[in-house]
């Protein structure tokens, strides 16, 4: 998969909402009122990330969650990394449904 260029993830990030490009790949910071709230919430990214077979890494510092997505064959961000960050946010939507 083709690397993006840095206007084509500026473009692309503006559906995304709060997720920044920064260090060669795409991140976002989510809260949770409790530990467990993120540690359940990184389980299902976790399983979706995996059916997919691709993998964000992750930061968790109690109760704040860090995804970043980034392709490391293509060098950088990818239409693949924008598709995770997509179903990691309508996870994040869908949590409490």
């Amino acid at each position: 998969m083709a690397k993006l260029s840095a206007e084509q993830i500026a473009e692309k990030l503006k559906a995304l909402p709060g997720w920044e490009y920064k260090n060669n790949a795409i991140s976002k910071m989510f809260k949770f009122k409790e530990f467990m709230g993120g540690i359940d919430f990184v389980h299902k990214v976790a399983e979706m990330a995996e059916a997919a077979d691709h993998h964000p890494d992750i930061a968790i510092n109690y109760t704040r969650v860090t995804f970043s997505c980034s392709t490391h064959d293509a060098g950088g961000v990818t239409d693949k990394d924008i598709k995770l960050a997509d179903n990691i946010e309508i996870a994040f939507k869908d949590r409490d449904a």
